[in-house]
């Protein structure tokens, strides 16, 4: 903790006495607490569907229809040298159609009661307070945080929110800096409560008192940028993040697009998660012809546990994962894990279906290997064995209305096949999300 407040006063004092200082003064050109405010409505619908090829019993089948509608409100900053705003968001969410015997819900939409039957519908508000200082904010409340690091999840209904502080800076040249200090995240749709309780995806819920985190994206041109972030989860771990991404131009038409990422992660204190000691990184090329893009990646984890993150659940929870091959399903963090993807998205604009994308990709992951992990919480999970191998499938279409009366009116379809050789589940998932965002002043 005392590290973390040392690194963010450094943060403070080098925006304040940077020599290559951003010429645009955005506090200076605040219009007033109401003349800036915003309200939005953003109307989702969403259907799970998760079938349990090779479940035993009666449970081979997981299935949640929930509509739900998120107000979000935004005010502008007062005037002056330093400027107050408010943020704030309500969230209710009605179930349409579950499982009405229970045992077969918990996709992750909805919360689940203690009847095993996923609840009619819930509800929950949250706002949070936020000062302005030239292009540096301080937000003190409910916060949507996005760090590598340290962010909600966002794969089911809406973003879940956390409670802490975070300062935003962009006040020097060509660099975005972020620092957060949280006590407790509220994933909405697995619980509206505010605990305390930080959860791991493979870790499980822990007793982290708080999260700290520090770090930035440098541009170092339009082409290439560079992140770097430090977290501490309190007696859990260490983590360090790294990412560089570089397009090559090579025509009109045509480019080339780099991206790698790296996590750097060992237990500290109590060791809350268990024995940590994992590097885990990720190298994707994506080639883009006019419409067409196709991308190879490759993700090793190189740790006798499973590369974990801050998040309710695997496969692109949208959470503190920041890396190539996290999909709809499966995240191919397994111990010793290598993993292989290619990727082909079309813009249909080409066709004449401007707003309407498709996307398939398949990743097959091998030598997963955890026979040599010495315990603690991150081994739950010691059903990999020596030689575990898993393969998933996505497709995915997407269309968004371009114009007219239901403009930004958007209809995703997200379709998963995943098989392992009996260390995870043989999957078929099915995702039907709709959502329609409506901006009222």
């Amino acid at each position: 903790m005392q590290t973390f407040k040392l690194g963010l006063i450094a943060m403070i004092m080098a925006s304040a006495t940077a020599p290559h200082l951003s010429l645009a003064n955005e506090q200076s050109q605040a219009n007033g607490f109401m003349e800036g405010s915003s309200l939005s409505l953003l109307n989702k619908n969403f259907l799970f569907n998760r079938d349990f090829r090779n479940a035993a019993g009666t449970r081979s089948d997981r299935y949640d229809w929930a509509h739900g509608l998120r107000a979000s409100y935004t005010s502008g900053y007062t005037k002056g040298a330093i400027g107050i705003g408010l943020d704030a968001h309500s969230v209710l969410t009605i179930k349409l159609d579950s499982d009405l015997n229970g045992g077969n819900t918990g996709t992750g939409i909805l919360p689940v009661g203690s009847d095993g039957k996923a609840q009619d519908d819930y509800s929950y508000a949250g706002a949070a307070i936020k000062l302005r200082a030239s292009n540096t904010e301080l937000k003190v409340g409910d916060l949507i945080p996005t760090a590598p690091v340290f962010a909600t999840g966002s794969s089911r209904f809406f973003p879940g929110t956390a409670q802490g502080i975070q300062l935003l800076s962009k006040d020097i040249d060509n660099l975005s800096l972020d620092a957060g200090h949280f006590t407790s995240i509220r994933d909405g749709s697995m619980s509206t409560n505010r605990d305390g309780a930080i959860t791991l995806t493979y870790g499980g819920a822990v007793d982290a008192s708080s999260a700290n985190y520090l770090g930035g994206i440098y541009a170092f041109s339009d082409n290439l940028s560079a992140t770097l972030f430090g977290a501490q989860l309190d007696n859990v771990w260490n983590q360090y993040y790294t990412n560089i991404n570089y397009v090559l131009p090579l025509a009109s038409i045509r480019s080339m697009t780099f991206d790698f990422n790296l996590y750097d992660t060992s237990d500290t204190g109590q060791a809350l998660a268990g024995n940590i000691d994992n590097t885990t990184w990720s190298l994707s090329a994506a080639y883009t012809v006019g419409w067409h893009t196709f991308t190879a990646a490759y993700q090793q984890v190189d740790g006798d546990e499973p590369m974990d993150y801050i998040g309710m659940d695997g496969g692109n929870s949208g959470g503190s994962i920041f890396l190539a091959n996290a999909l709809q399903y499966s995240d191919f963090n397994g111990p010793n894990e290598k993993s292989y993807q290619l990727r082909y998205d079309l813009d249909m604009a080409a066709f004449g279906v401007p707003g309407l994308n498709l996307m398939a990709r398949y990743v097959t992951g091998r030598d997963i290997d955890d026979s040599k992990y010495d315990g603690g919480a991150n081994g739950v999970y010691g059903w990999y064995g020596e030689d575990g191998k898993h393969w998933e499938r996505d497709l995915e279409a997407q269309y968004t209305v371009q114009s007219g009366p239901a403009k930004n009116l958007s209809i995703r379809a997200r379709y998963a096949t995943h098989r392992a050789n009996g260390f995870d589940s043989d999957v078929n998932e099915l995702r039907l999300i709709t959502q329609y965002p409506l901006d009222i002043f």
